[in-house]
């Protein structure tokens, strides 16, 4: 019987920065939880893949030898998608892990994707997460994000969610949703919209993860392990080919409408925004170099936070900066964040 994570609501935003986050007058997710073999199976690399004892986690390992990685037993068309990571240790250029959504081996040409990617870094603790959204094969002109976590994704696991519904999309971390991408009638194909099926991996991205492929991966620190935990599912099983649902649809997409994870309120979107005023390093509605025809339908940009990018759409004053070592701030004024107030970012 499946076990319930409690993933909350974001309440009201009473402070500047991600760990003195508060939660007023939350409600709760109650997502049901999934033991590895109810819904999944390993991908590659099964020799660097290791399930717990009680089949609930699951340790993916990159080395010299391979990286690895696993998928969902089945296609979803929609649904609310989500794991807890916690991501190595100390030295990580050039290591990528992801957890993703796509239909990539069915549809090579004109696949669907939904991304969290997880950029390593020469300092610990300093990864970044991109967020992409593809559809059709849009990937020439994708819809990437990226940010720098507000937290120290090596020292505990976080949550990172995705809700895929017909008309938007939003993706959550831990109970912050840090982006909305609301299905504009101009987005045309590029909106996802084939059933996909959900991935995780840990690989090599020496040519591009860190500084562009300026830094690669060393192998001195392998292995390289990240966790994955509290895995669930929440949509309505779907053939990939024929694109249809298998059984239920109407209910379960009325279900994932209506769903708390899936309305973003107006205390949502502000710790969104918040979240991304201090957190956001690169957007593709800025972009005006690689799409020089103007911002994507969907972007909610203006004039004044234009201000704060550059034309390559990388932000002027979200920087990424080496963290001292050994020094924890935020402890002593933010002692009630479960220990999220540790490690600052820029």
């Amino acid at each position: 019987m499946a076990a319930k994570a409690r993933v909350s609501l974001t309440g009201l935003l009473v402070a500047a920065t991600w760990a003195c986050l508060s939660v007023v007058a939350a409600s709760a997710f109650d997502v049901p939880t999934v033991a590895f073999e109810e819904r999944f199976s390993p991908l590659f690399g099964d020799g660097n893949l290791f399930r717990s004892s009680d089949d609930r986690s699951v340790r993916l390992l990159l080395d010299r030898r391979s990286g690895s990685g696993f998928v969902s037993s089945d296609y979803y068309l929609h649904g609310f998608f989500s794991a807890s990571i916690k991501l190595p240790k100390d030295y990580t250029a050039g290591v990528v892990v992801a957890f993703y959504l796509s239909n990539g081996d069915v549809y090579e040409k004109t696949h669907d994707e939904l991304d969290f990617e997880f950029l390593g870094s020469r300092w610990g603790g300093q990864w970044r997460v991109q967020t992409n959204v593809y559809g059709n094969g849009s990937t020439s002109h994708g819809r990437e994000e990226r940010y720098l976590l507000p937290f120290d994704p090596t020292l505990e696991a976080h949550s990172y969610s995705v809700l895929w519904a017909p008309t938007h999309i939003i993706f959550y971390i831990d109970d912050t949703p840090i982006r909305e991408v609301i299905r504009h009638p101009d987005m045309g194909g590029d909106f996802p919209a084939k059933p996909m099926a959900v991935y995780a991996t840990i690989w090599d991205g020496s040519a591009w993860a860190t500084d562009g492929g300026k830094y690669k991966v060393n192998y001195k620190y392998a292995p390289f392990a990240s966790d994955f935990s509290e895995l669930a599912i929440v949509g309505s099983r779907a053939d990939p080919v024929l694109r249809v649902p298998r059984r239920h649809a109407h209910q379960d997409l009325l279900g994932l409408m209506t769903a708390d994870y899936a309305v973003m309120t107006p205390q949502k979107r502000a710790a969104m925004r918040a979240f991304r005023a201090r957190q956001m390093t690169y957007t593709v509605c800025y972009d005006a170099v690689r799409y020089a025809d103007g911002p994507f339908p969907e972007c909610d940009n203006s004039d004044e936070e234009r201000e704060s990018f550059s034309a390559w759409g990388d932000s002027k004053t979200v920087v990424m900066r080496p963290r001292a070592r050994g020094r924890r701030r935020g402890r002593k004024a933010c002692a009630g964040a479960r220990g999220r107030a540790d490690v600052s970012s820029s």
